[in-house]
């Protein structure tokens, strides 16, 4: 009895660090609170986990690493494989790093040759 007890005292410790270390992980504590825009030319597509990004070069401040959401919710916004592909224009609407050095930003909406992708609905903020 001892022992089962132990195990799931352990096991809800290690549930607990994992949920804490994930939540860590996808928050958004990293980024700005105001939204931006920023265009560019997309360079590469990623859609694999943990967070589908594209590197996106702009005329004046060079290339960028654009995170979008988990790779379920990206595709439910409608941002597959081939959506988009380098050379394409891509306007992005999103939360930038607070860290001003780091070319870094977590898209809420994604415009790829005039069609719009919502990441984030629920986040999208316009004037």
């Amino acid at each position: 009895m001892r022992t089962s007890i132990g195990m799931l005292a352990a096991t809800a410790a290690i549930m607990a660090f994992a949920a804490t270390t994930a939540l860590a992980h996808h928050g958004w504590t990293w980024a700005e609170e105001e939204q931006s825009e920023l265009t560019g030319i997309v360079r590469t597509v990623t859609i694999a986990p943990p967070h589908p990004s594209l590197q996106v070069e702009t005329a004046s401040d060079g290339l960028w690493k654009i995170e979008l959401g988990n790779p379920r919710q990206t595709q439910r916004a409608g941002f597959v494989e081939g959506s988009a592909k380098p050379g394409d224009e891509v306007v992005i609407l999103g939360n930038r790093s607070l860290d001003q050095s780091e070319k870094r930003m977590k898209a809420v909406r994604i415009t790829v040759n005039g069609k719009v992708f919502d990441i984030y609905p629920e986040r999208i903020r316009t004037n």
